[in-house]
């Protein structure tokens, strides 16, 4: 039987503890990508965003599987970001947001098997987002990241410990897009379970 490849296991990327922030370096990731803006719990955009994503994903996956390498799909991610900042960490304006949602692809798939998967998908049922839908390496380097637990409403206080004391206490300076890391599912997990990796991007001053 073929070994089921977990990457919240595998990469140091998908782990992170509660109450620490840690600093890492990251090797670049290609991901399945879709951009949207608007509040994510009302937002036609982002629902139909992950109506395209996932079908492709395990499109891929299962794919893959036949191919001899089989893994589970990976954790939801996004980037994060607006005009005004405090729109995240205090005033929590989600209307005000603009958004990337993403699934990390895993290195051995290529372009060619994204597309195969996007047709296949496509013969059995609409993707709404296609249009949007595209394939991007992101490269972020050096970041901070911790462990949220809990509702996405109460990251605030987290994320303002993050960029306004550890971050300038360790002499960096943020660049780059709010990063989170989905390793819950709100539809089956209480608010106050919710597991949530809070990631900022970093360069030294």
């Amino acid at each position: 039987m073929t070994e089921k490849i977990d990457f919240k296991k595998t990469y140091a990327s998908y782990q992170a503890k509660v109450s620490q922030f840690e600093l890492l370096t990251l090797e670049s990731m290609r991901y399945l990508m879709i951009d949207g803006t608007g509040d994510p719990n009302t937002s036609p955009a982002y629902q139909h965003a992950l109506e395209t994503l996932y079908p492709v994903a395990y499109k891929l996956k299962f794919a893959s599987k036949k191919d001899g390498r089989d893994y589970v799909v990976p954790p939801l991610e996004g980037l994060w970001w607006a005009d005004d900042f405090a729109s995240f960490t205090t005033q929590r304006e989600k209307s005000l947001w603009c958004w990337t949602m993403m699934l990390m692809l895993p290195p051995w798939l290529d372009d060619g098997d994204v597309q195969r998967a996007v047709e296949a998908t496509q013969a059995g049922k609409t993707l709404p987002s296609l249009e949007q839908l595209r394939i991007e390496t992101l490269v972020e380097h050096q970041c901070v990241q911790t462990l949220h637990v809990g509702s996405y409403d109460d990251e605030g206080p987290v994320l303002q410990l993050m960029h306004e004391q550890f971050i300038p206490k360790h002499g960096l300076r943020l660049t780059g897009k709010h990063h989170e890391i989905y390793l819950g599912d709100p539809r089956r997990v209480a608010p106050e379970k919710l597991r949530t990796i809070l990631r900022q991007p970093v360069q030294s001053l």
